[in-house]
């Protein structure tokens, strides 16, 4: 089932996950840092990445809500997209609930209520993630029709099952 917005012919919302989801780890090992060496400074780069991960990840979840409606009802891929979905606005929830503690006098020094809800958004992240790979990889969603090994290039205007003159064939 291929991607409703693409861009230069792939999949946006596989695009642009990838900077949500490393900026809120960042933020996580930060307060990692923070906890294990102290200093103001590894709290205070985690409150700013908090938010913009945040903004990242609502942005990405519109490409992907828009992809889920293409899933067909009563598959498998239809659930787990469900799942994938609602559990990563859980993610966006708890980071935004953790970075709203972290503000105020907490920004140099967060407290335990918010480095935990920081903690429980990554791992569910973990989580969530995996569920984004196995539709992916596993159920083909997001991915062209006739992809294989030797498709042409998304920037040449051809089809992937299309093929020339001098290419291997599958």
């Amino acid at each position: 089932m291929e991607a409703r917005v693409k861009l230069l012919g792939h999949p946006l919302h596989q695009m642009l996950i990838v900077l949500p989801l490393g900026i809120l780890a960042g933020a996580v090992i930060f307060d990692v840092i923070h906890l294990l060496a102290g200093g103001a400074q590894w709290a205070l780069i985690a409150y700013w990445l908090i938010p913009v991960g945040v903004v990242g990840a609502l942005l990405a979840a519109l490409f992907g809500l828009a992809d889920w409606t293409r899933i067909p009802r009563g598959t498998r891929a239809k659930r787990v997209g469900a799942v994938h979905g609602v559990g990563n606005v859980g993610v966006v929830v708890l980071f935004a609930a953790s970075w709203l503690l972290r503000r105020g006098p907490g920004i140099g020094d967060p407290g335990t209520p918010a480095i935990l809800l920081a903690f429980a958004g990554g791992g569910l992240s973990l989580l969530t993630g995996w569920l984004g790979g196995e539709l992916v990889n596993r159920m083909g969603v997001g991915v062209d029709e006739d992809a294989h090994l030797d498709a042409p290039s998304s920037l040449s205007g051809r089809p992937a099952m299309q093929r020339v003159a001098g290419e291997r064939t599958a």
